[in-house]
């Protein structure tokens, strides 16, 4: 009984899109037409995408950057800067999981060695807005731009260009904040770790390197989606089999479930009707206020079936992962690496979030308006 629970608690998001997914195949009985609601291109990018991410954490690849990066920096504010960074540009090929996961954990042992406790929550909070904005610019970034940007059939450059307004805006929101919060005081880092890689783990890294460089020409549309998937899978199975133990796979089986449940609410003629009436009033606004409650992802699939203003989604979505912790799920990761430190306030650090990403949110709306 335990174990469920904490299962439940974990995978709180894949369990409600299962319990929908179940409830609605009661109203539309399990015919053929199921196999034609899932999105396979994107849950294949999004699967060969977690296999190299999990290769490149697994040989502390972006841990070495990082702390490479941070070595060089003689304040506290400038360490700071460098570590909401990487959060903002790595977010946009990593995705902004990954970052938090990779550089949360390592700030905070940065900031522990330098005696610098008190900036925790503001560096981790603005880490996390920085991961979720950062990840917006491209479809690598987060799994709602992937699915999007499949659905879209915009280029690539499209997207880019669509998302950067918000992008820049961003990237100056948070020199601004970090400058406002956090002081330039002077501070003695730890000794850079010395990586020591054999022969053996760097031929792993190149071959995650042709992973990634696979996904990318999958996501421009380059290669078809199953032959990157087969590609990825194979050279994991010859050289790091271990590795596919690594992704999260209760992401893909979310998707599934979200997907088997939104086709099932298109096929009731009354329901999809008045769903597409309201997301079709304001569907950056609906988006936004639908991340806040259910998180950007179902967002964008629920909303994209109603719609096919995909542009106004992506807006929508992405400035939607702003706002309460559960907006975007990467923000439950920040959270609950905090509050494994000793001492953790979680009341001051959801009280500092919710904020922060608040003043975010309506200066980035007030932007999307003018």
């Amino acid at each position: 009984m335990d174990t469920i629970k904490r299962f439940i608690k974990n995978e709180i998001v894949l369990c409600v899109a299962f319990i929908l997914a179940f409830l609605s195949s009661f109203l539309i009985i399990p015919d053929r037409q199921y196999f034609s609601y899932i999105d396979y291109r994107t849950l294949s990018i999004l699967l060969c995408l977690m296999i190299t991410m999990a290769g490149f954490q697994k040989l502390s690849v972006f841990r070495q950057i990082g702390e490479l990066l941070v070595s060089k920096m003689g304040s506290l504010r400038g360490v700071s800067l460098v570590l909401i960074g990487l959060c903002f540009f790595s977010s946009m090929f990593i995705t902004n999981d990954v970052a938090l996961l990779t550089f949360v954990p390592f700030s905070i042992i940065t900031l522990s060695i330098c005696g610098q406790a008190n900036y925790y929550i503001i560096v981790i909070v603005l880490e996390t807005i920085a991961a979720n904005l950062g990840s917006m610019l491209t479809p690598l970034g987060n799994p709602q731009n992937l699915y999007l940007y499949s659905l879209s059939n915009m280029s690539l450059l499209s997207f880019i260009k669509l998302m950067i307004p918000y992008s820049v805006a961003s990237a100056i929101l948070l020199l601004i904040f970090t400058f406002i919060f956090i002081r330039k005081a002077p501070i003695e880092l730890m000794d850079k770790t010395t990586y020591s890689r054999n022969d053996h783990d760097k031929r792993l890294i190149l071959m995650y390197i042709l992973c990634f460089i696979i996904s990318i020409i999958v996501v421009a549309r380059v290669l078809p989606y199953y032959i990157g998937l087969i590609l990825v899978v194979v050279l994991c199975l010859l050289f790091d089999k271990q590795v596919l133990k690594k992704p999260d796979y209760s992401l893909i089986f979310t998707f599934v479930f979200l997907f088997i449940f939104i086709g099932n609410l298109k096929r009731i003629p009354e329901l999809s009707s008045c769903l597409e009436n309201l997301i079709r009033i304001n569907e950056v606004g609906v988006s936004i206020l639908l991340s806040q409650f259910i998180s950007n992802v179902p967002a964008a699939i629920l909303c994209s079936a109603f719609t096919t203003n995909i542009s106004k989604l992506i807006i929508g979505t992405n400035l939607g992962g702003l706002g309460t912790l559960i907006a975007s799920m990467a923000s439950l990761i920040s959270f609950k690496q905090y509050c494994y430190i000793d001492g953790a306030n979680p009341k001051k650090y959801f009280a500092t979030f919710t904020l922060f990403n608040i003043i975010f949110l309506v200066i980035l709306v007030f932007l999307q308006y003018i």
